[in-house]
């Protein structure tokens, strides 16, 4: 099959692998990190664009790597090819594996601050990069260091955890998805939790999720296959997603 990609670059790593990998033939184009900052309106009117430009006359289906993403992908619609959706709440499912996973996770640690590859390297923290992103948007700088030259070192570190909405936080944990060319990533996120002194966890990732949705076939446990016609909602169960009229 010819496949038509249009993913978060928050993965761009692991997908890039993936795609190496498949069976199919798969054309990737690759949003910015920081989509899920501008609401669900301004996030689903982006992808909406990005869609309604595919020449869908090349590929026999549209695939989405994305989370439902704070309701991000609702109202999204299949044209003349189905549309192929993970059944994930957001990104970190996609890299756990499973929804089933990341449920379990995350009950057991609540609190929890999750770092990829792409986390790190896509922007800082939990900063999006990108003129639409709120952040980007806002009158406040962007880094810790801005904060500081700007603010003094006391009312920077208030701003900073303030803007990046990060005091329910009391671990970070680091996947590690198998794709990086040494452990700096884990590195990084060790200092950053020693840093706040938040408890610190490496996860092993799983490819097979996204792996699965380059490959297929598309079972309907883990994937949305949205016919032409329909559109993504909601649905508000362990599905995550449905397609509707």
């Amino acid at each position: 099959m010819r496949l038509k990609l249009i993913a978060c670059e928050i993965m761009y790593r692991e997908l890039c692998q993936a795609v190496a990998q498949s069976v199919n033939l798969v054309d990737v184009e690759f949003l910015p990190k920081g989509l899920h900052d501008i609401g669900q309106a301004g996030m689903s009117s982006r992808l909406a664009e990005v869609l309604a430009s595919v020449d869908e006359t090349r590929f026999e289906a549209v695939l989405l790597g994305y989370g439902l993403c704070s309701n991000g992908l609702v109202g999204l619609a299949a044209r003349s090819v189905p549309l192929v959706v993970p059944r994930a709440h957001d990104c970190i499912t996609l890299f756990l594996g499973s929804k089933e996973r990341y449920l379990e996770y995350f009950q057991n640690h609540p609190g929890v601050y999750f770092n990829t590859s792409g986390w790190i390297e896509r922007g800082v923290g939990l900063l999006q990069g990108g003129q639409e992103t709120t952040h980007s948007q806002s009158a406040l700088p962007q880094s810790y260091e801005d904060l500081v030259a700007r603010y003094g070192e006391d009312n920077a570190q208030f701003l900073y955890e303030e803007l990046c909405n990060m005091r329910h936080y009391a671990g970070l944990t680091y996947i590690d998805m198998g794709v990086g060319p040494d452990d700096r990533f884990q590195q990084q996120s060790e200092a950053e939790a020693a840093e706040r002194g938040w408890q610190y966890e490496k996860l092993s990732g799983d490819m097979r999720l996204l792996q699965g949705l380059l490959d297929g076939p598309w079972d309907d446990d883990r994937y949305l296959v949205v016919p032409p016609g329909k559109r993504i909602a909601a649905s508000f169960d362990q599905r995550v997603i449905k397609s509707v009229d």
